[in-house]
């Protein structure tokens, strides 16, 4: 009330799609006579740029939105901003978010709010305290100190860059770089392994989904670096967060990503779905794995020793393709971990 009295607008984050328009509604019943706008990432292009021109135009107090708002967005007469469940966000992104506001000759303000009794993880606790710390102009530099004191030193690059690594890819610039420091040192490139997945299953992220063509190849961007099961539930809320319940498609997708990562991981180099079996293509198989997945599915595993060996397992009936590829996998690698180590092709000779 107070922004609104001095003419001001506000931003008021709601990271949840699915229920807001009932924030929005609750905001209506406390403030009847203020202007009230939703936008969220499943709107389309043209519906975005209308609530954008009206903001623009003052013809909307209060902006309730997802994250949406976290880069690109620059509205001098927005100084107020509210978050619901702040605790649920990283520091980088509280501190680009608190960046939307305080953008003029006014004072801004920015407002972190969680759930009343809630009692927060000391990681939250520490990002809220960061955010109250560093106030002052310039703050970003400590923010970023901060915010590695809290999650500890990764990688030097992250997985959102500008310039070459952006054109590339994040993985390829790496693979790159590897190479460049192999020959640069007289050494042989280790080539990173991968696996092709052709499976029957739906597997797409779905226009009416994703609406933005930009928005859906980040999307698949970030599946296809998935590399363990917390990875597909973290983007899987991530998900949940900007767009609303993932559809089928989009989980077989993420399954068949985290299958594809974790089977390049053994050496697999292909899996292919042909009349009721699932072949998997090894340069060498290791005799304890197929010792291991004989004894768990009598009767149902083949080994070809030709010029490219695979394993074939044959499919019960209404048995989905990607179960059965995440349970040989699972034997396979406990296998690898426990067994000799043998490949098939010592133990003919």
């Amino acid at each position: 009330m107070r922004e609104l009295r001095r003419g001001g607008q506000v931003y008021y984050i709601h990271n949840r799609v699915e229920t807001i328009l009932g924030c929005a509604e609750r905001l209506h019943q406390l403030i009847p006579e203020a202007r009230i706008a939703v936008a969220h990432g499943r709107m389309n292009e043209e519906e975005m740029s209308d609530i954008w021109q009206q903001l623009v135009e003052h013809e909307i107090d209060i902006l309730v939105c997802t994250t949406i708002i976290e880069t690109g967005v620059d509205v001098p007469n927005v100084n107020t901003l509210i978050i619901e469940d702040s605790d649920r966000f990283g520091l980088s992104q509280l501190y680009q978010l608190r960046g939307r506001v305080g953008r003029s000759n006014r004072r801004g303000y920015a407002y972190f709010t969680y759930k009343r009794d809630k009692v927060l993880t000391e990681i939250a606790t520490k990002r809220l305290n960061a955010m109250r710390e560093f106030t002052q102009f310039g703050s970003g530099f400590r923010i970023a100190l901060r915010d590695l004191e809290i999650r500890g030193a990764g990688s030097i690059l992250s997985g959102k860059q500008h310039g070459h690594i952006e054109t590339v890819g994040y993985d390829m610039y790496i693979k790159l770089l590897s190479e460049a420091i192999a020959e640069e040192r007289g050494e042989t490139p280790e080539k990173a392994s991968d696996c092709v997945v052709d499976i029957q299953i739906n597997a797409h992220i779905p226009e009416d989904y994703i609406e933005s063509l930009a928005q859906r190849i980040d999307a698949y961007k970030k599946i296809a670096v998935i590399s363990t099961k917390e990875d597909s539930i973290e983007l899987i809320d991530e998900f949940i967060d900007r767009y609303g319940d993932p559809p089928k498609a989009i989980l077989g997708l993420i399954s068949v990503s985290l299958l594809r990562n974790t089977a390049a991981k053994l050496g697999i180099t292909e899996i292919t779905q042909r009349n009721g079996n699932l072949l998997f293509y090894t340069v060498s198989p290791e005799m304890s794995q197929i010792k291991a997945l004989s004894a768990a599915y009598k009767g149902r595993v083949m080994f070809n020793s030709l010029a490219k060996p695979y394993i074939s397992v044959k499919l019960e009936k209404n048995q989905k393709p990607e179960k059965l590829i995440e349970d040989v996998i699972e034997i396979m690698r406990s296998s690898a971990e426990s067994g000799t180590g043998d490949t098939a092709s010592a133990a003919e000779s």
